[in-house]
This record gives structure tokens, C-alpha cells and sequence, in this order.
């Protein structure tokens, strides 16, 4: 008897043990969810329509800087463009490469993680330090970094231009008047242009305009459990993040050699400060953090908890979180490169 109770006992717990860790699918009804976007457009707010600036964007130059983003004569060896990093074409067009950072036109890696350049234009700077004030500012500095493009000046990238005739008209037609239009100045305010339009679409946008059946229920728990658990803290605005710069490590220690915003500003409250990242798109983003250091979205979720609010989270709440996550993916077409 002994032993056919042992043997029960032993066939019984596995089974008891799968049992408890499956919780059960939670439901969100009607009226729950009625609240839970009043809540969500209160707290985040709705994306805009367009990107601050666009309105005084015309179609030559959004086109110019379309062209302009697939270009490789922007890096020194002809190898590199804007798109090699900031993928937008083919079958994941995230505007991030995928990798944890990237390499660069002579062959080395950067040290941060190339973050996506859609709804760039809506973030408070650019850059994981926010280096960068503004889109036409941020085009800059990848040409002429020495790790990334690696143009040796704006000389150099400006003869580059110059020197391929397909580019005269188009420059002409973007910038009407100027006596020489082929400059880098001209070339990032066509690059921001361009930018300018990508512009993320998703789900939880159309939750937000009052389609309440958007996300399902396990997205709209995690949705609940995102307002109320405090990732609000860092991640709000309509991008859902990209508005303030915050300590990495603010509950719980994070090691990490890189500085920061510290090393922009020197200021020592900078230390070890990141621009906080959109969580837009965030499913197709990843390695994720500033050096790409983990590939998983639900360690980084759990990493989050931890870190930032000193929270440990269940399997099931980490799933829910990553279940609105989803919800997040952008639906918007590739971009098509231009002909050459």
C-alpha cells in the first residue's frame, strides 16, 4: 500500500506543480476596458499625427532625404548608409539593425546599440545621451564619425554628393534658390525630413481611438498591469518613453563602464543617466539597452521590474507585459529604396 501511494504521490505533485504555474487567462471586460483607455490616454497620451517640424517639410525634400537615407557615397569607402544600421526596407523594418551594436564602414563596432529612427522625430533629443538636440543635428554625426561612416569632414561627404550628377536636380528642387544646395547642412535637413514620416502605427493606437477590441485580453491585462505596477514612471508619453533621460540602476545597482549622459554634460548627476527608450516597435528592437547586452524582451522586462522599481514579477506578470508589448508592433509598410 506504502508503495502505490509513493507512486501516486509521485505521478500526482509534477502534475499538481504544472497545474499551479499556469495561471488562469485573465479577462478584461467591456467596461473594464472603457476605463483602462481612458486611463492609457490620460497617462500616455495619443501620438500625434505628424512629427514637430514636418509641417514646413516639402515632398522634394522628404524624397531628397529618402534617397539620401539608402546612400552609401555618404561613408568614406562607399560601403555604409543610414539604412545599414536603422533598417527600414526588407522583411523587418524596424529602423534598427538587430545586432548589439553595430559595425561601422571601416569594419568596427560602435559601443551603444543602434536604437530605431522611427518616431525619432518625437523624442526629447537624439542619441542615447541626447547628444543631439534635434533630427538635423543627430543626421550629422553618424557621417562624420569615425566609427560609424567615417567621412573625414563635410568636405568630403559634400564632394561625394557633388560628384554624382543624379543628385544635382533633386537638390535644386529641395532647396530652390541656393546657389550651391549640395551641402551637409542641406543633407541632414533632408534626412530629417525624411524621418520626419516614419511615423509608427499599431494597435494599441487604434485601442487608444476607441476600438476596444484591439487588444486581447491577456494585451489588455498587461496593459493594466503596466499603468499600475509603475513603468509609467520612465515610459510615458505617446512614445511610450524617449521624453527624459533616467538613472539605469535607480532601485537596484546596474554595472556598467559606460557614463552616460555624464560624459556629454559632465555633470555628475548625469552619471550613468540614458535616455529612456520608446517601447514603440519594441518587440522588433532588440538586443535591448544601450549596449544590446540582453536579446530576450521578457529579461529585459524582468531586469526592468528589478532594476528600476525593485519589483520582482511573476512569470504571468512578466507574460501579460510582454503580451501589451506586442501590441506595440508597428504594422507600416517597408520602405522601398529609390532606384539608382
Amino acid at each position: 500500500m506504502k508503495r502505490v501511494f509513493l507512486l501516486t504521490l509521485t505521478v500526482t505533485l509534477p502534475f499538481l506543480s504544472a497545474c499551479a504555474k499556469k495561471a488562469p487567462e485573465p479577462k478584461v471586460d467591456t467596461a473594464a476596458r472603457k476605463a483602462l483607455a481612458a486611463q492609457a490616454r490620460a497617462t500616455l497620451g495619443v501620438l500625434p499625427d505628424a512629427m514637430p517640424g514636418a509641417e514646413a517639410d516639402t515632398p522634394a525634400l522628404v524624397a531628397l532625404g529618402k534617397a539620401l537615407y539608402f546612400e552609401k557615397r555618404l561613408s568614406v569607402n562607399g560601403t555604409q548608409s543610414c539604412n545599414d544600421c536603422h533598417r527600414l526596407d526588407g522583411e523587418s523594418p524596424s529602423g534598427a539593425d538587430g545586432e548589439e551594436t553595430s559595425d561601422g564602414a571601416k569594419g568596427d563596432r560602435g559601443t551603444r546599440n543602434s536604437p530605431s529612427v522611427k518616431n525619432a522625430g518625437f523624442h526629447v533629443a537624439q542619441f542615447w545621451d541626447g547628444r543631439s538636440k534635434t533630427l538635423e543635428e543627430q543626421a550629422v554625426g553618424p557621417i562624420l564619425n569615425p566609427v560609424e561612416m567615417a567621412m573625414p569632414s563635410a568636405a568630403a561627404a559634400e564632394a561625394a554628393l557633388r560628384a554624382a550628377p543624379e543628385y544635382r536636380a533633386p537638390f535644386e528642387a529641395a532647396f530652390p534658390g541656393e546657389p550651391e544646395p549640395i551641402t551637409l547642412a542641406n543633407t541632414a535637413r533632408a534626412l530629417a525630413a525624411f524621418q520626419r514620416t516614419l511615423k509608427t502605427d499599431d494597435r494599441f493606437d487604434d485601442f487608444l481611438r476607441g476600438d476596444l477590441d484591439a487588444l486581447s485580453h491577456r494585451e489588455a491585462a498587461g496593459l493594466q498591469l503596466f499603468l499600475k505596477t509603475g513603468c509609467t514612471t520612465c515610459h510615458n508619453s505617446p512614445t511610450v518613453g524617449a521624453n527624459q533621460y533616467q538613472l539605469l540602476g535607480l532601485v537596484k545597482p546596474w554595472e556598467t563602464a559606460d557614463q552616460g549622459r555624464y560624459d556629454v554634460t559632465k555633470n555628475e548627476e548625469d552619471r550613468r543617466k540614458f535616455k529612456v527608450p520608446s517601447l514603440r516597435n519594441v518587440v522588433a528592437t532588440g538586443p535591448f539597452f544601450h549596449d544590446g547586452s540582453v536579446g530576450r524582451l521578457d529579461e529585459a522586462v524582468r531586469k526592468m521590474a528589478w532594476h528600476q522599481l525593485g519589483k520582482e514579477l511573476t512569470d504571468d506578470e512578466i507574460a501579460s507585459l510582454v503580451a501589451f508589448l506586442g501590441a506595440l508592433a508597428d504594422r507600416s509598410a517597408p520602405v522601398v529604396p529609390p532606384d539608382r
